[in-house]
């Protein structure tokens, strides 16, 4: 879209129109002084002005640069040195896979098969220069007329150095994350093909993990099989493997391709020129790990016919892919979910026991809860989000911390007396903390960070008549988002729609005084 602000040139590159905009910045439509057409994602403000963001920026844009293929978008050129630095890829028309499954409906085994070998392709060109993509998904693989082309990979560790995202922040998007990125653990290669077959199941028509908030696809990436049910029979072999919740049993790119293509053939290529040109949002990923070497047996008829050509195909039976754990039958316990700062436990027994100086944490004196109904029954707990309380490992922040989580809707006595939010989400932890705000902070950017999320209202500390600790919020999107810290609870509370922060921080501290109480003198100091 045309604007005041649209700039003239960026760089050599003459600007014709806004394309969109994302966790990196905004896109913009723009032609070489030659004609040619290119997408220009140029940072934020706030990231131009992180030296750190520039300095990651140089690394992996010189990493970008040097991947090649035939199914990805090519990085022509960038300036981390420019006052907004920019970089500049090849422009790909056509629909996003997304959409072209929104407009044709799922995709037959023949075209499951081609995207799968496609998308193969394209990770053994980007793991080949050092990169993972981190946030393959529909929505950044491009149906192009010569096939799919993979968007968005070459700045994620750029994006993941600044203060976009905290310390050990899980990047990605929820639904397609691997259980070790869910942790914000390390990732390799085998990151992107437990991607790869989510963006099968959900190219097939399903959902690998359901819907619901991004905590809860997160803890089913790490804790639930994944729902195979929409794939055809033939290839849920493939894609089960590729969805192994331990990184080391997943198949290659290669042995992928072996898998879903011994005996490739051309085919006829997707019609791009029938869908409006797609959107090319900010990019995404990192220093690579070596990739894994398992290898899958399983029968795969060779693929033939168009990706655009995506037939409809009947519902199946549900299909899980159980993991079996590592060679040997020992299975990891005790899996972390580290989001935006945030550890959440999401396992049961299995932790590592260190040893903290009790003295150097506040005492406990108050713990969470969380009641059936809140604010005098002005909003019921739903019973479909219901999670388990977690305890948390111990480490140098906190002790004792167990994490809490559960979805809230306004009842007819909130309704009756006006109160301001449909929808309530708590997210929290209680125990002992060292610097209790730093954990709220982190929870509040679990609940927001999407790499793609438009900030209404900046963050804003209030202190709300009858409250003794100070609430932040913030409004990212459509939602309203508080927090707290004190030395035994840490959490962060997200309403919809989005209100006025003095409105949700007076709600703020209406529930935390229903959610906070008193632990029983003998059993304060654990």
């Amino acid at each position: 879209m045309d604007g005041v602000d649209l700039p003239e040139r960026i760089g050599d590159y003459a600007v014709e129109r806004e394309l969109g905009s994302g966790g990196m910045g905004t896109v913009y439509l723009a032609r070489s002084r030659g004609g040619r057409t290119v997408a220009v994602k140029v940072a934020r403000p706030e990231l131009a002005a992180d030296p750190h963001f520039r300095a990651r920026f140089r690394a992996e844009v010189d990493a970008a640069r040097k991947v090649g293929g035939f199914h990805t978008a090519q990085v022509v050129d960038a300036d981390p040195d420019a006052a907004a630095p920019w970089l500049a890829t090849a422009y790909i028309a056509g629909p996003t896979l997304a959409g072209l499954i929104a407009g044709r409906g799922p995709m037959d085994e023949a075209r499951l098969r081609l995207l799968g070998a496609a998308l193969a392709e394209a990770l053994q060109a980007i793991h080949g220069c050092g990169l993972i993509h981190r946030d393959l998904k529909p929505g950044n693989i491009i149906m192009a007329e010569d096939g799919p082309r993979v968007l968005d990979f070459g700045i994620a560790r750029a994006l993941e150095a600044t203060r976009l995202t905290s310390t050990g922040a899980a990047f990605g998007t929820p639904g397609f994350l691997a259980p070790e990125q869910a942790q914000g653990l390390e990732v390799g290669g085998a990151a992107d093909v437990f991607a790869l077959g989510a963006v099968l199941v959900a190219a097939a028509g399903g959902q690998p993990f359901g819907e619901g908030t991004p905590m809860m696809l997160m803890y089913r990436a790490v804790h639930e099989p994944a729902d195979l049910s929409a794939l055809p029979e033939g290839i849920r072999p493939v894609a089960a493997a590729c969805l192994a919740k331990d990184p080391e049993r997943r198949p290659t790119p290669q042995a992928l391709l072996d898998l879903l293509a011994p005996m490739s053939t051309a085919g006829p290529t997707p019609d791009a020129a029938a869908h409006p040109a797609t959107e090319i949002s900010p990019a995404t990923p990192p220093p690579a790990l070596p990739p894994t070497s398992t290898a899958v047996s399983a029968a795969v008829p060779a693929a033939a016919g168009g990706l655009a050509e995506a037939a409809t195909v009947s519902a199946r039976p549900r299909a899980s892919v159980e993991d079996s754990g590592p060679p040997g039958g020992k299975r990891p316990v005790g899996w972390v979910v580290v989001a935006a700062g945030a550890a959440l436990v999401l396992g049961g027994a299995g932790y590592a026991v260190y040893s903290y100086d009790d003295a150097s944490f506040p005492p406990a004196t108050h713990e969470l809860v969380l009641p059936e109904s809140m604010v005098d029954g002005a909003y019921g707990r739903d019973i479909e989000s219901r999670l388990p309380p977690d305890p948390l490992p111990d480490d140098a922040g906190q002790k004792g911390a167990t994490h809490y989580s559960a979805a809230y809707t306004v009842t007819s006595t909130g309704t009756e007396k006006g109160v301001a939010f449909r929808t309530v989400e708590v997210y929290g932890s209680s125990g002992r903390y060292k610097d209790p705000e730093e954990h709220r902070d982190g929870l509040m950017d679990a609940m927001t960070v999407t790499g793609s999320e438009t900030v209404g209202d900046p963050p804003r500390v209030i202190r709300p008549a009858g409250s003794d600790v100070d609430i932040r919020c913030e409004t990212v999107d459509a939602k309203t988002v508080c927090g707290w810290g004190d030395a035994n609870s840490t959490v962060a509370i997200g309403f919809t729609p989005s209100a006025p922060l003095d409105v949700a921080a007076e709600e703020t501290r209406r529930i935390r005084a229903e959610i906070r109480r008193p632990i029983a003198t003998s059993t304060a100091s654990p």
